[in-house]
């Protein structure tokens, strides 16, 4: 050893002596990169952060929404940082290469590079597994702590996917055994013949395309599809989505789940009944395309020209379909029926009703891969065009035979402005 010591530690510098080049500067490679990551993230004031977090929280109002965005997004990342923070500042030592906030070898990296790699089919699987695109956001999350903090004991005896898919579907079970969640039939609408009401999931939410993520046909993304299996028991629904969905063997379902391959096949022969039950029943003839088709778009163009307060209501009325279902999640509100549904949105259209709810503008996007409108309401006596809902259309035969209208929460995640002029 010589007598310098690593710029970073502290510690002894390896000997040079029988080696060219320049002298080293640290001991390690983790010192190495410790003195990396601290300067290009500078250990962060706790308090600093806490006392901003404060002062943000404070001035929150849902009034103007940009503002109101913009406060929330600081917000989510501060208490963000924080909170990665307070997991490091809980590890062992022995959990540490030395006692600096960030503590990575070159191993470690890899490690986190290769579980980013699988990051977007692992937010479908938990989507699919929850129907709720925020709760799979943090569900991958927590799938990734768990998998840092189990890396030790990845032996490679299967595939590292696999190992990732494991920890993943744990998670969600998990977590819907904390969040009983069962459909049940919407209420009805008192005064209004509407039919056997359909199951209400409060919980369901749109999935933003994106052709790198859903590389599957879409009819296991579609929102028809998602609200069918979340009728399955959480384990049945696991074994649906990893044998017939993912393609996975009995014998691979059954390794990841724990459990016996008859398990697996038992479990599938009591939920595919279930899921035809729920499934519309021309379901093996939809197009099997990432997608909207042209017609799709076409019919999603003709719905938008459709949706203003100057709309063509005998338009409107060619595109639905007689039995149209209309539903609204988290919202209670349904209809059955096109004459049902037409009648109470021309209400809201018409600017001489008293009901009259504003002028609209609609921008087309693309939701668990079906044509979708983003619609937009500048309401009398304002000049701005604030989102307002999410139309996710299921199309057959030329017909528009389903709306899910969505809260635009997410408009973000699709790309979507808040506000259009």
């Amino acid at each position: 050893m010589t007598g310098k010591v690593c710029g970073m530690c502290g510690g002894p510098l390896p000997s040079k002596a029988d080696s060219r080049g320049r002298a080293a500067v640290y001991c390690s490679a983790a010192c190495r990169q410790r003195a990396y990551r601290s300067r290009r993230d500078p250990a962060p004031d706790v308090q600093t952060l806490i006392a901003e977090v404060g002062r943000v929280a404070n001035r929150l109002a849902p009034q103007p929404p940009e503002a109101f965005l913009t406060d929330l997004t600081s917000l989510t990342s501060d208490i963000g940082r924080l909170r990665r923070i307070a997991q490091l500042a809980l590890r062992t030592k022995d959990e540490n290469v030395t006692q600096a906030p960030v503590t990575e070898t070159v191993d470690e990296v890899t490690f986190a590079g290769r579980i980013e790699e699988h990051q977007r089919e692992l937010r479908v699987h938990c989507y699919r597994m929850v129907g709720s695109y925020d709760d799979a956001e943090d569900l991958v999350q927590e799938t990734f702590l768990r998998a840092w903090r189990g890396r030790e004991g990845f032996e490679g005896r299967s595939s590292f996917r696999a190992w990732l898919y494991r920890i993943a579907t744990n998670t969600c079970l998990d977590f819907l055994r904390r969040n009983k969640r069962v459909p049940r039939p919407y209420d009805p609408l008192p005064d209004v013949e509407q039919g056997e009401p359909p199951q209400f999931l409060p919980w369901l939410q749109p999935f933003p395309d994106d052709s790198a993520e859903i590389a599957e046909a879409r009819e296991t993304m579609e929102l028809v599809f998602l609200a069918a299996i979340q009728h399955l028991p959480p384990k049945q629904r696991a074994v649906v989505i990893l044998n017939d969905v993912l393609g996975w063997k009995a014998a691979e379902t059954a390794d990841l789940l724990e459990t016996t391959v008859a398990s697996v096949t038992s479990a599938l022969q009591r939920a595919r009944p279930t899921l035809r039950e729920r499934l519309p029943e021309r379901r093996t003839d939809w197009a099997r395309t990432v997608r909207p088709t042209e017609e799709e778009q076409a019919i999603l163009r003709r719905y938008m020209a459709a949706a203003t307060a100057n709309g063509d209501s005998r338009i409107m009325a060619e595109l639905l379909r007689e039995d149209v279902l209309v539903t609204m999640p988290p919202n209670p509100l349904w209809f059955s029926g096109r004459d049902v549904f037409l009648e109470f949105v021309a209400q809201s259209l018409d600017p001489t009703s008293p009901t009259y709810f504003g002028e609209w503008k609609h921008l087309p996007t693309v939701a668990n891969g079906l044509p979708a409108a983003a619609g937009y309401v500048r309401r009398p006596g304002t000049r701005i065009y604030r989102a307002q809902v999410l139309d996710v259309l299921r199309i057959e035969d030329g017909k528009v035979a389903e709306i899910t209208a969505f809260e635009p929460h997410l408009f973000p995640a699709f790309g979507l402005p808040l506000t259009l002029t």
